[in-house]
């Protein structure tokens, strides 16, 4: 089988010859690898794949930026600009409506080796109160026939450029409660769905419609599966009956979006989420990721093998926060081993890590990963 073959072989539920071995690749390793500022999420990870073989699923980000961010629309006057500050990345995005103002500030330490891939903290969200909701609810522009044509071209593009290589797998605008918590304080948001019940719904709504609709697009388009993540809404954060009743309703709804169009889901928590479980069940998700073990997590592969059987995919587990980074590579390559012992029975499964491949992680325990999970993934 060729990677594609092999991963949309999972994805359908059947067992390919071999598990496929799937590292996460994103802009921070990319970076290191190739010693470059910019990187690309499709075609330096193509690069990559081609040098160190592995089953690649891209990770592309289609718009890292929502189109309503983006540029102004009609009574939607919007400005971006990204500085320096002591030390720090201060991004500013201010949006004027013909009611009232809205503004997002967020910051990330600065470094002159990398741009992409920097991960930022929101100091100032867009929604601060109930009036700035009602603004955005108002005066959010509708999708413009461009943007629609960005999604469906970058799907046709990602396609061809990949081949057998693997499979593509973009970031949709983002899980329903993610998206939500990106321009309203999670702390907030926690209290007010217990505390301000209607307005939680008025705004969690608002987000899941934002959500399915960037769904229908994905559903027409030629990438292979969607990738929604669900990270924030996460075991550490919330239990299960909590998620159930005020997470769920809404991220099934933008999730049915894609499974009426037969579009396969991996789901996204990189930390706790044993308590979560009986909840992810009810998700309608095809693959959940990263089964994230300590210290980025409370998950073990083999419990949660043994719980969700053939129900979910299981994509992940490797530690690569501190084992792939600090043990030699014959102890890499024993624990890769060992693991995919354990992912591969039954089926249903992706060998990945924990999370993300890490800058600083060394180039001979990546390749003594890979060496590990391969010699023991033969069906």
């Amino acid at each position: 089988m060729t990677s594609r073959e092999r991963l949309l072989c999972v994805l359908n539920g059947g067992i390919p010859d071999m598990v496929p071995v799937s590292p996460f690749i994103q802009e921070e390793y990319l970076s290191y690898y190739f010693n470059k500022k910019n990187t690309d999420r499709l075609y330096d990870a193509i690069a990559l794949r081609k040098e160190l073989d592995f089953d690649l699923v891209t990770r592309q980000y289609v718009n890292e930026i929502p189109y309503f961010l983006q540029r102004s629309f009609l009574n939607w006057e919007v400005d971006r600009k990204v500085e320096v500050v002591n030390g720090n990345y201060i991004r500013t995005m201010t949006v004027k409506t013909p009611e009232r103002e809205l503004k997002q500030v967020e910051a990330a330490p600065y470094n002159d080796k990398i741009l992409d891939g920097i991960h930022f903290s929101t100091l100032e969200y867009l929604v601060k109160d109930y009036e700035d909701f009602q603004a955005l609810k108002k005066y959010c522009p509708k999708r413009e026939r461009r943007d629609i044509d960005h999604i469906l071209e970058w799907g046709r593009t990602a396609r061809k450029e990949i081949g057998g290589l693997g499979i593509t797998c973009p970031w949709a605008m983002g899980g329903v409660y993610n998206l939500a918590s990106t321009y309203i304080n999670i702390q907030d948001m926690l209290v007010d769905a217990l505390t301000e019940e209607d307005y939680y719904g008025e705004y969690m709504s608002f987000f899941a419609e934002l959500v399915v609709s960037d769904h229908e697009i994905f559903v027409e388009s030629e990438y292979d599966c969607v990738g929604i993540q669900g990270n924030i809404a996460n075991g550490g954060m919330m239990g299960s009956e909590y998620f159930e009743e005020h997470v769920l309703p809404y991220e099934r709804k933008a999730i049915d979006v894609l499974r009426a169009g037969k579009k396969p889901i991996i789901y996204h928590n990189c930390g706790k989420a044993t308590s979560l479980y009986p909840a992810y069940k009810k998700l309608g998700i095809t693959v959940w990721e990263t089964i994230a073990e300590d210290p980025q997590g409370d998950n073990i592969l083999a419990e949660a093998k043994a719980y969700f059987g053939d129900e979910l995919i299981l994509f992940g587990n490797f530690d690569q926060v501190h084992f792939l980074k600090e043990a030699t590579p014959e102890e890499v390559e024993k624990r890769a081993y060992e693991l995919m012992q354990t992912g591969k029975e039954g089926g249903h499964y992706i060998f990945a890590c924990s999370d993300y491949l890490e800058t600083g992680t060394p180039l001979e325990n990546v390749k003594a990963m890979l060496r590990g999970a391969r010699a023991a993934s033969r069906y």
